[in-house]
């Protein structure tokens, strides 16, 4: 058994991203580009939008690529046919206009934001490879890939893998366990045989340290592209980006 960290920062919860949010009412939770450019969205609760969440804004940046709103690197392409404009922190574009959200403001994403979330993804793929790496393994041998967290109900995994977030697996590889921290912590409180396996599994594990780690950095830089710059890894992404553009 064997695990790591990977200091991905808070993105994915809605912190550092300008307009973004937990996984609560008023979330955006999902975004479709259409050909014409409009935003289609879904928001938590069915109301008017307040922000958006972590599987919307992965939602919003694989959208994005796939129209051609954002190069590989994350950044704007300035062609005309989208609403890209000045605002406080640089460029943004406007997802959803003050008119229709809960808030009276513009929801926007920003180039900011942008190399905020791809930092974040980098992060957590390159921690995931370097870890299989290490015993020689690739992401090909895992029979399943289990995803927890408040935002991995919502996940599109065919958008995760376009931006390089998740490795590209057939989709029956990915389960989803919605937030096996809190399931886990009831289990223990109320069984002692739980409490008693989750202490074995912890006396069993062996931590891999990734901050002094050569290979992650070298892992991580590679993972600051729009999937990676290994194209390689992602064929189907590949293939998918073909067909948008």
């Amino acid at each position: 058994l064997i695990c790591c960290s990977a200091s991905a920062g808070p993105a994915f919860e809605g912190g550092g991203i300008k307009c973004g949010m937990r996984a609560t009412e008023g979330a955006i939770e999902k975004i479709v580009i259409t050909e014409d450019g409009r935003a289609i969205w879904k928001v938590i609760g069915r109301g008017r939008p307040r922000g958006i969440c972590g599987s919307g804004l992965i939602d919003a940046v694989a959208e994005m690529l796939k129209a051609g709103v954002i190069n590989r690197l994350g950044k704007f392409a300035k062609d005309g046919r989208w609403d890209i404009r000045e605002g406080e922190d640089g460029l943004e574009v406007v997802l959803v206009p003050a008119r229709e959200t809960a808030t009276g403001k513009d929801i926007v994403i920003t180039e900011a934001d942008l190399a905020t979330f791809i930092r974040s993804k980098g992060a957590i793929y390159a921690a995931a490879n370097t870890l299989m790496s290490h015993l020689g393994f690739s992401f090909e041998d895992l029979d399943t890939v289990y995803i927890s967290g408040g935002f991995g109900n919502y996940l599109d995994v065919q958008n995760a893998v376009l931006i390089g977030l998740l490795p590209d697996l057939p989709p029956a590889k990915f389960r989803f366990i919605g937030n096996g921290s809190i399931t886990g912590a009831e289990m223990c409180l109320l069984s002692e045989d739980a409490l008693k396996e989750a202490q074995d599994i912890a006396r069993k594990m062996t931590y891999f340290e990734l901050s002094t780690d050569p290979r992650f950095m070298d892992e991580f830089s590679s993972a600051l592209f729009l999937p990676h710059t290994n194209l390689e890894r992602f064929p189907s992404a590949v293939a998918l980006l073909k067909r948008s553009l």
